[in-house]
């Protein structure tokens, strides 16, 4: 098989990010090689499109299966964007239906959801990697992710054998997308958008009816604010019970507070009161008040 190039162009990495170590792709490549074929859990976000177009260049469009788990938590808008993003790398893709609704320790909503969300999406892409004939399921963890003390998720897919390239081959979050950013990958600045579920305060019970809520009110919320001119990377509404909190960049705090269309937004989604946090938003802010 023939080798594409792997090495990024300093001249092309956004400087915020620094340059990639070219063993580090080396290293990524020779893995993928070790691992022959695969299904990529796929989310359509940095990581794992970085991980997907590298298989595709280091082993072929046959052997190389791109997989979304399908489920109430994935919202609409990224369901669009993974077709979309596998379609321009000309990558096999195939939704995957998934069952967490129906496990009782996922709906309970304690800080250990994201491995019973984990446990059953891997299970189920295991299945389609035996359908399909292929070795392995990959996952876009990267070399930061394994630094962080709090992923049960992370535990779920080590425990029933994924594999994780990136972080095999030391690949850091912001090596993943001065890579993504040098090979012309559209999700090279995308902001991270993890499931629905991710939204709900821990303890709150996790329904279709809430997850459809929660991605209401973000959709209606982000519609008023790109009306309004007001511009902001990363935008959540984290669902408190009748209360949603909503979490925009530090910056963008004051006139999010200040525009009532946009509260209005969020209430018409179905929350009694909303709030806007003056912290800004903050990945992972559930966790600082969550109880074991």
């Amino acid at each position: 098989m023939t080798r594409m190039p792997l090495q990024t162009s300093p001249a092309g990495t956004p400087p915020h990010f620094g340059d990639v170590p070219a063993r580090r792709l080396d290293d990524l490549h020779r893995r993928l090689l070790e691992l022959d074929s695969l299904v990529v859990a796929f989310s359509g976000g940095a990581d794992s499109t970085l991980l997907l177009a590298a298989a595709l260049r280091a082993l072929g469009p046959d052997r190389v299966l791109a997989a979304t788990g399908d489920s109430a938590s994935l919202p609409g808008r990224e369901r669009d964007a993974v077709q979309e993003i596998a379609g321009a790398l000309g990558a096999r893709h195939a939704f995957v239906a998934t069952g967490e609704l129906q496990v009782a320790g996922y709906r309970e909503n304690s800080r250990s959801r994201c491995w019973y969300c984990k446990n059953e999406l891997t299970g189920r892409l295991l299945t389609v990697a035996a359908d399909e004939g292929l070795a392995h399921v990959a996952t876009g963890t990267n070399a930061d992710d394994l630094t962080d003390p709090f992923r049960p998720g992370i535990r779920a897919a080590a425990q029933r054998g994924v594999v994780t390239p990136l972080a095999d081959a030391g690949l850091t979050k912001d090596q993943v997308r001065a890579a993504s950013h040098a090979w012309g990958l559209p999700t090279w600045d995308k902001p991270a958008s993890p499931c629905l579920s991710s939204r709900v305060a821990y303890g709150l019970t996790v329904t279709r009816e809430r997850l459809a809520r929660v991605e209401a009110a973000e959709n209606a919320l982000r519609e008023v604010l790109s009306r309004a001119g007001i511009g902001t990377y990363d935008l959540r509404v984290r669902d408190l019970g009748e209360r949603a909190l909503v979490q925009v960049d530090a910056p963008a705090v004051p006139a999010v507070t200040s525009c009532a269309q946009a509260l209005n937004a969020v209430r018409a989604a179905g929350f009694a009161s909303v709030e806007v946090d003056p912290r800004g938003f903050r990945s992972g802010s559930l966790n600082d008040s969550a109880e074991g």
